[in-house]
């Protein structure tokens, strides 16, 4: 049975400003992902990658086409949709964690499902099931500055996949942080896709890469080709 497509770009079009200050992020963008499936995004500084991925999110509009997510068109709902949307479905994962300095690690992770109406227990509790998932529940009660920078991008992970979320979405997530640290980190993250979530990862490191299912190339903001990796690097043993 194939893969219900959680997230889908149709021919999308994104232009900034006008006239001879035009710049065209991207042409015609398509692709899809499904559950359980992981893709990762290459390509040259402003290639149009990170456009990509904020659209995909819902946090930038497209000029024209159509981004659905979860089966839901993103260009055709209201603000406030948009925004539950993404509380609730969508997960980001960024270079800087955005971790809120004063929250301890557990109140981090729950906060998301705080803002989106739930009582604090179950918000505690379902963020630290998030935590014990990503085999850092020790962490709970410490706060990020007394963690390490591969710790603080554990917790970013966990947190953004606390509640019933679907769609995974990395901007260079391993970028501050060194080899090993990184492939522990995107360990995790391919452990919850298999779970059923639908990941886009954009990375310039092949060996991150390596981990997707396909790997899609993007040149001046048009997709020009699309790798399959049959042998991802936990299959083979890579360390």
């Amino acid at each position: 049975m194939t893969a219900e497509v959680l997230i889908e770009l149709i021919d999308v079009q994104k232009t900034y400003g006008n006239g001879e200050n035009e710049v065209h992020a991207l042409r015609g963008a398509s692709l899809q992902v499904r559950a359980g499936e992981l893709i990762a995004i290459m390509g040259a500084s402003g290639s149009g990658k990170s456009t990509l991925l904020t659209i995909a999110g819902g946090l930038e509009v497209p000029t024209s086409g159509d981004v659905r997510i979860n089966d839901h068109s993103l260009p055709t709902l209201r603000q406030k949709e948009l925004a539950r949307l993404r509380r609730q479905t969508i997960g980001y994962v960024f270079q800087d964690f955005n971790l809120i300095p004063s929250l301890t690690v557990v109140e981090n992770v729950a906060l998301p499902l705080e803002l989106d109406g739930m009582n604090a227990r179950n918000a505690r509790r379902a963020a630290t099931d998030s935590l014990e998932s990503m085999g850092i529940s020790d962490l709970a009660k410490r706060f990020p500055d007394e963690i390490s920078g591969g710790q603080r991008q554990r917790v970013a992970i966990a947190r953004s996949f606390v509640g019933p979320r679907r769609v995974l979405l990395a901007d260079e997530p391993t970028g501050a942080l060194d080899s090993k640290t990184s492939e522990s980190v995107i360990r995790a993250m391919r452990k919850r896709i298999d779970g059923g979530l639908a990941g886009i990862l954009v990375t310039h490191d092949a060996k991150l890469a390596a981990w997707a299912d396909r790997i899609l190339v993007i040149r001046d903001g048009q997709i020009v080709d699309e790798l399959k990796t049959e042998l991802r690097p936990e299959q083979f043993g890579a360390n």
